[in-house]
C-alpha cells in the first residue's frame, strides 16, 4: 500500500520517533521486525498527511479507527489491516510517556472484515437496499437512510458523507452535485438524484444552520461513524437476500456504485477502459485499476478494461 508523502518534514520528524524505538528493539524475528517497521512507515505518512500529528506518542483511538476505514477503502484484506494495527501496538507499548491507551481491534469504532482471499462481490443487491432504506425509516434513522443513499447514488466515503454540513448540503441542492473532501484532501463533485435531494432537504430542515448532518453535537465523529456501521451489522440478517454470504457493509455500497456506474457507462457505448477511469474519477481515486476491487461483480474481462 503506497500511501503519498504530504507535510514532509512532519513526517521526517515521526520516523526520527520510530527509529529511536527501532534501534533498541531486540523482539521478534528480522521478518516480523522489517514487517512492523514498513507498517509503522505508513502509519506515519498517513498520520503526517491526515493530521499533521508530530508526536507518535499521542497517537489514539481515533487514528488507528480513521487508518483502517484508510485501508479498507483501498481494499486491504482484514488480515493486513490487523498486522499493521500489530505493528502500531508494538512500537507504541515500547514508546516513553505515551498519552493513551490504545483499544483493541475489539474496542476499535469500525468493524474488521474476516480474512478473505481473491476478488469477491461485496455489491448490495436493490431489494437489500431498499430493505435497509426502510429499517431506516421505521427505526428513526432517516440520517442513515441519507449516508446509504449518498453511498449507493453518488459513491461517497462513509467519513466523507459525516463531514457534510448544511452549508455543504445546501450548495448541492443549488447546483444538482455535491462537492467533498476526500482522501489526502482531494476535491471532487459528484452528480446526485431525486432521492439524495430528497433526504437532504429532509435532514436540512431539522438541523441547525453551520452544524454537520450526521454527527450530532457533542459526538466525535469516529464515533457516529461506529453507531452507523455498528446498525447496518445489526440489520444485516433481516435485510440481506436469502442465501447470500456477500458481506455488507457500508463500504459495499460503494462497490454497488462502481459497479452499477460501470454498466451504464457501457450500456451507453463507452469502451471499458474509459469507462473504468470515469468510475475511478467519481470515486476520487486517480487510476482505473484502483476500481477492479470494486468490479468484482462484473465479468473479469470487463471489469479489467478490456
Amino acid at each position: 500500500m503506497t500511501i503519498k508523502t504530504q507535510n514532509s518534514g512532519i513526517y521526517q520528524t515521526l520516523v526520527a520517533q520510530l527509529d529511536k524505538v527501532a534501534r533498541h528493539n531486540r523482539q521478534g524475528s528480522f521478518r516480523t521486525k522489517e514487517r512492523y517497521y514498513e507498517a509503522m512507515q505508513r502509519f506515519c505518512k498517513f498520520l503526517s498527511a491526515e493530521y499533521r500529528l508530530q508526536k507518535l506518542a499521542n497517537i489514539n483511538g481515533k487514528h488507528l479507527t480513521a487508518y483502517v476505514l484508510y485501508m479498507q477503502e483501498r481494499g486491504k484484506s482484514a488480515s493486513t489491516i490487523k498486522t499493521d494495527l500489530a505493528a502500531i501496538r508494538f512500537f507504541h507499548d515500547n514508546m516513553e510517556r505515551t498519552k493513551y491507551r490504545l483499544p483493541s481491534n475489539d474496542e476499535l469504532a469500525v468493524e474488521l472484515e474476516r480474512r478473505r482471499f481473491g476478488g469477491i462481490d461485496r455489491t448490495w443487491s436493490v431489494p437489500e437496499f431498499h430493505r435497509f432504506l426502510a429499517h431506516c425509516m421505521a427505526d428513526g434513522h432517516e440520517d442513515y437512510a441519507t449516508v446509504a443513499c449518498l453511498t449507493w447514488y453518488a459513491g461517497l466515503r462513509i467519513h466523507e458523507c459525516f463531514r457534510i454540513d448544511t452549508a455543504i448540503a445546501e450548495q448541492a441542492l443549488r447546483e444538482n452535485a455535491i462537492t467533498v473532501k476526500g482522501k489526502g484532501g482531494k476535491i471532487r463533485t459528484v452528480p446526485i438524484n431525486e432521492s439524495i435531494s430528497i433526504e437532504l432537504k429532509k435532514l436540512l430542515a431539522i438541523t441547525s444552520r453551520g452544524h454537520k448532518l450526521f454527527v450530532p453535537d457533542g459526538v466525535p465523529t469516529d464515533i457516529a461513524i461506529a453507531r452507523l456501521q455498528q446498525y447496518i451489522y445489526q440489520v444485516r440478517p433481516k435485510i440481506q437476500d436469502e442465501g447470500s454470504t456477500r458481506p455488507m457493509t457500508h463500504h459495499s455500497l460503494r462497490h454497488s456504485y462502481a459497479a452499477r456506474t460501470y454498466q451504464e457507462l457501457i450500456d451507453s457505448g463507452m469502451r471499458p477502459f474509459s469507462a473504468s477511469l470515469r468510475v475511478s474519477q467519481l470515486l476520487g481515486h486517480e487510476r482505473p485499476d484502483v476500481t477492479h476491487g470494486y468490479l468484482a461483480s462484473i465479468s473479469k474481462e470487463g471489469a479489467n478494461g478490456k
